[in-house]
């Protein structure tokens, strides 16, 4: 089974080439916010705390550096 099927999609938004995504993966119960920019080619993940969920979502290169 793939990670996107092991998991669960929360949110997610795009705009001007960036797409974010928020997924719960209920195995582990971990959350995760991926990060694709079609403009440069940069893609990323990272794992977040429960309680920083929806703050990692709207602000992911915050939680990257």
């Amino acid at each position: 089974m793939s990670a996107t099927r092991q998991s669960k999609e929360l949110a997610a938004r795009q705009r001007d080439g960036l797409r974010v995504v928020l997924r719960w993966h209920p195995c582990e119960d971990a959350v995760t916010v991926s990060v694709a920019d079609d403009r440069t080619g940069d893609r990323f993940e990272i794992a977040v705390e429960h309680e920083q969920a929806l703050d990692a979502f709207y602000h992911p290169y915050a939680y990257a550096a």
